[in-house]
């Protein structure tokens, strides 16, 4: 049989009926804490629970309906998308995990320095950034896929720059450490952090310009860093639990 023949006879409905969706874990850092994107319910199954955004995809990339997704619960207009890290986090099927049928999602996780307030798309009936210590149980599986991209987070910004995705353009040291603390939910010293950062090759690079204004207790002014060009962390900054356990 060849090809065309075999497409011609092929009959989709003698395998169980299956749905792709498409849900974003967004992160971003508010008022000094972690937080993370969940919206409310509107319609059942599980009306009313908290849950990620997300939504079946319906004949676009898988990418791109996370994107769109994103934007349809934060506002976030297509050159803002341009500043979000964006990456696939992984794949969940287990049986059951949906009650209306057969669903996979591909979950994607986002980050920002500065994402704008939420607004509740079609299919909720509110949106919020919620800090990671006031999360509550959430709808579907949708609480381990939190967990497992708060830990891709957390060792992303052990072996790669992506830190830089949380401040802005230009940062100091102190600024970035803030990152690290929020994100790992544990405190750094300031002295080996600058020290660690500034002997990684290609991480930051200094602008050559200052604060406008001293520290709050009358210091000299901070330097100016942005982005470096490295791709990969070498060595890579380790948490200090991590540090400890591989010790």
């Amino acid at each position: 049989m060849n090809e065309s023949d075999f497409l011609r006879d092929y009959d989709p409905t003698a395998y169980e009926p299956m749905a792709v969706t498409a849900d974003v874990v967004a992160l971003t850092i508010r008022d000094g804490r972690l937080h993370v994107l969940l919206i409310r319910r509107a319609e059942p199954p599980h009306q009313g629970m908290w849950a990620l955004p997300g939504g079946f995809v319906r004949g676009d990339d898988l990418k791109d309906a996370a994107a769109r997704e994103l934007a349809e619960e934060t506002g976030l207009l297509p050159h803002d998308l341009d500043r979000v890290h964006l990456e696939q986090l992984g794949t969940y099927g287990k049986p059951g995990r949906d009650p209306r049928m057969r669903v996979v999602t591909v979950a994607f996780l986002a980050f920002a320095a500065w994402m704008p307030d939420p607004k509740a798309g079609s299919d909720a009936e509110a949106a919020a950034w919620t800090p990671l210590t006031a999360t509550r149980e959430l709808a579907f599986d949708h609480g381990d896929i939190l967990e497992d991209g708060l830990e891709r987070a957390r060792s992303k910004l052990e072996y790669t720059p992506l830190a830089t995705s949380f401040v802005g353009d230009e940062f100091t040291i102190s600024e970035l450490r803030a990152v690290y603390e929020v994100v790992w939910g544990e405190p750094l010293h300031p002295g080996n952090f600058h020290r660690k950062v500034l002997s990684v090759p290609g991480f930051v690079e200094a602008t050559g310009t200052t604060t406008e204004r001293g520290g709050p207790r009358g210091g000299p002014r901070a330097r100016l860093y942005r982005k470096g060009d490295a791709r990969l962390l070498h060595p890579a900054l380790l948490r200090p639990s991590r540090e400890d356990e591989i010790r």
